[in-house]
């Protein structure tokens, strides 16, 4: 009799294949079938529950009555199934019958029945419903049993919130989904967008591939038969070149993949799924996922193995497919799109003009593609943890970039209700446009100078016309990022006098190469196991002062013509590297004045980015002509959230207390010097947070052009006096929330109500 397979590769099977179910009704059944095997269970069944009228409904089963499924109804915290519940937390009872909170249902035929264990389905802290199994037999089922379900129950959660909150839930019988539908996520860039889904997937991930209707089933059968052609001509050649390097039994392995090419079974079930509607691609993946999920319930473990086979043989037609159509597709006229993550060239390939707004599964509000959105005005959501990429695609979206929601085909009166709040937004924009060549100036005479951040060329034309008064930060690392070597010194010269020139004589910030952490040069690999704690920053800068010296001696040739240039120093974290930093400008100024280069030394600034600095902000000062705080690091490291994982960044808050504390310090501590300080994080283009900045004292702020009219109209109607009292009564709360409240509040009253939204 051949053993049973490990509890954990069974698990991993039921996750692949729930993963891989049509909808939420072939999950469930996939479910309860297999976990009933798994664990020689007599019967095993979900409930969902059902928050509007507070029941537990009967969802699935295999060994109860199925003629009970979306019939079978308990009060939210009735009979054992209501304690699993309520408890949140697994019950494990050897005699079900014999505890006091048993409810005997006939129908199911559940009095047959004494071991019982349930767990509870959460996903983020809310419980979805109970998973189930029961024995004839008294039994209290064994730890690694209990360990079996609480883990599947984990897994299976995800896929219940995706139909909850995308309206899948309502395809089962006797289930009524409970409003509003919405993905949860974390906001990205401000604004309403309303559109239709384009899933956004990387070339030759299979499992991405999104279903979409067949334009000409006779064109993708033929891509089709095309594909697995040249696939069968590589694999003949591959099998040539090494056939005389493998021994004969894995040399065999070539032949079967040619007899899984040549066969009607693969290239026959892609062509049939074509011809019942899906495209190339799609089906393609179907049939790959359906041909694997046959060798995965395989308990031989060789065999199984051989669902690794057809996945790598996929990917290798699919790449075929890809190269055959890799043309720009055609984007509806509100496009939404949606993926695991989103680069820079994906969102510029779309036309700006039918670009309506960006959903991610990965990433924060300080990811680089929600900062290019919102440089763009794009509304985005990041961390959408549950957003199923290929299912979505082509489906009705409304991204809510103020409270980090994703609707999911939306019903007609939240469309009327989104569609009031874009209107509303537009009207806003346009009365903000009056404000475009007045000073970001307080009633009570207090000037502050506002900046605009910007990292690409294109951005010169949109930051100019937004009336700001330099720049605060130019990220000089993009030029790094789009280029397969360094640049040189002439090419860099090149690019910063183009953005001196066109600012001049207002000043712009150049920051240093600032890479590692979420930035990599794909020449210069730097592979850490916590990259946001290792080499980046200032700190690569100094250890290869031949790269920092070239990117020196480039931004100071630039500025002898404009001379409106100031130098930033990046993740700075202790004075012996601000020290070195100074030293080796110097250096460079000196080389370039020795070459005869009609060059001057800039204004220099460190960033306060790391915890470190802030206690050091009066030494800095003491060294530096400014200090500019990098808002988005400084909170991350603060509160030791990972901005950029979606379990933990609604923990990231730049209104805590102790990101308000720390600011102010920094402020305090630079002013003993009379130096400056700046923000250029994203704390400064939130209207929220500017309010609390102003009565910090801070000097000036650093935003993209989209925010910049928001944050000016704050600071035109709001005197620092106020903003300071404002800053002492928010420094008395405990809690970012109420902060965030009382300063909204305070916005209210100034008649900046138009800047916040309620629940923001």
């Amino acid at each position: 009799m051949p053993e049973s397979p490990p509890m954990l590769e069974i698990l991993s099977r039921i996750v692949q294949e729930v993963s891989a179910a049509a909808d939420l009704a072939q999950a469930l059944s996939i479910t309860v079938a297999r976990v009933r095997a798994a664990v020689a269970a007599d019967a095993c069944s979900v409930y969902l529950t059902e928050r509007g009228p507070g029941e537990n409904v009967l969802m699935a089963t295999e060994g109860l009555n199925p003629e009970m499924v979306g019939r079978v109804r308990l009060k939210l915290h009735e009979g054992l199934i209501g304690l699993v519940c309520a408890r949140a937390e697994p019950l494990n009872l050897e005699d079900a019958p014999a505890h006091p909170n048993y409810r005997f249902v006939a129908e199911t035929g559940e009095g047959l029945y004494h071991g019982f264990l349930g767990v509870p389905i959460i996903h983020y802290r809310k419980v979805l419903g109970v998973l189930v199994v029961r024995s004839r037999e008294r039994r209290k089922y064994a730890e690694h049993e209990v360990s079996f379900l609480v883990t599947l129950a984990a897994q299976l959660a995800g896929a219940i919130a995706h139909a909850e909150a995308s309206g899948g839930i309502e395809e089962l019988p006797g289930l009524r989904a409970s409003e509003p539908r919405f993905l949860t996520g974390l906001p990205g860039s401000p604004g309403v967008g309303i559109g239709t889904a384009v899933a956004i997937y990387p070339p030759a991930e299979l499992k991405a591939v999104p279903d979409r209707p067949s334009e000409d089933p006779q064109a993708d059968e033929a891509a089709l038969r095309d594909a697995f052609a040249a696939v069968r001509t590589e694999i003949q050649s591959l099998s040539a070149r090494v056939k005389d390097v493998l021994p004969p039994e894995e040399h065999a392995l070539f032949d079967a993949y040619a007899l899984m090419l040549d066969g009607d079974s693969l290239l026959g079930d892609a062509i049939a799924r074509v011809h019942a509607g899906n495209w190339a691609p799609g089906a393609l993946r179907a049939t790959i996922q359906e041909h694997v999920r046959r060798f995965d319930e395989m308990n031989d473990a060789y065999l199984r193995e051989r669902g690794e086979d057809i996945r790598d043989l996929g990917r290798r037609i699919l790449i075929h497919l890809q190269s055959r159509t890799a043309a720009s597709p055609d984007y509806p006229e509100q496009a939404i799109l949606i993926g695991e993550e989103i680069s820079a060239t994906q969102l510029a390939e779309v036309p700006r003009e039918r670009l309506a707004g960006v959903a991610c599964r990965r990433g924060s509000s300080t990811s680089h593609v929600a900062i290019l959105a919102r440089a763009m005005g794009v509304p985005a959501v990041m961390g959408v943890d549950d957003l199923r990429i290929g299912r979505l695609d082509g489906s009705p979206l409304i991204v809510d970039g103020y409270q980090g929601r994703v609707h999911v085909r939306p019903n007609a009166m939240v469309l009327e209700e989104f569609r009031r709040l874009a209107a509303q937004e537009a009207r806003l924009a346009s009365g903000l446009e009056a404000l475009h060549d007045l000073p970001a100036e307080t009633p009570d005479g207090v000037r502050i100078p506002l900046y605009v951040n910007t990292g690409l060329l294109a951005d010169i034309g949109p930051s100019l016309r937004s009336g700001a008064e330099g720049v605060g930060l130019y990220r000089t690392e993009l030029p790094f990022l789009m280029r397969d070597r360094f640049p040189g010194e002439d090419e860099q010269r090149a690019i910063y006098l183009q953005v001196l020139r066109a600012f001049a004589p207002r000043p712009v910030t150049l920051r240093t190469l600032d890479v590692g952490g979420d930035k990599a040069l794909p020449y210069f690999p730097v592979r850490e196991e916590n990259p946001f704690l290792g080499w980046r920053g200032i700190r690569i800068s100094l250890d290869h002062p031949e790269i920092f010296i070239t990117q020196l001696r480039a931004m100071l040739r630039a500025d002898a013509e404009t001379r409106n240039l100031h130098v930033l120093l990046p993740m700075v974290s202790r004075v012996a590297e601000l020290d070195e930093a100074l030293q080796l400008i110097r250096r460079a100024y000196q080389e370039l004045v020795s070459e005869g280069e009609p060059v001057r030394m800039p204004p220099v600034g460190a960033m306060i980015e790391v915890p470190s600095a802030v206690y050091q902000s009066e030494a800095f000062a003491r060294r530096v002509d400014f200090l500019s705080v990098g808002t988005n690091d400084l909170t991350q490291y603060l509160l030791a959230v990972d901005r950029n994982n979606s379990r933990v960044a609604a923990l990231y808050d730049a209104l805590h207390p102790a990101v308000l504390r720390a600011l102010r310090q920094v402020v305090e501590g630079a002013h003993v010097h009379d130096r400056p300080v700046s923000v250029c994080g994203e704390m400064a283009g939130d209207p929220t947070a500017a309010v609390l900045l102003l009565g910090m004292g801070i000097d000036s702020l650093s935003t993209s052009a989209a925010n910049l009219p928001r944050v000016k109209w704050v600071i035109r109607s709001f005197p620092r006096a106020r903003a300071r009292e404002l800053l002492e009564r928010v420094l008395e709360l405990e809690d970012p929330r109420a902060i965030r409240q009382r300063v909204h509040e305070a916005l209210e009253r100034a008649g900046l109500g138009g800047l916040v939204r309620a629940g923001n």
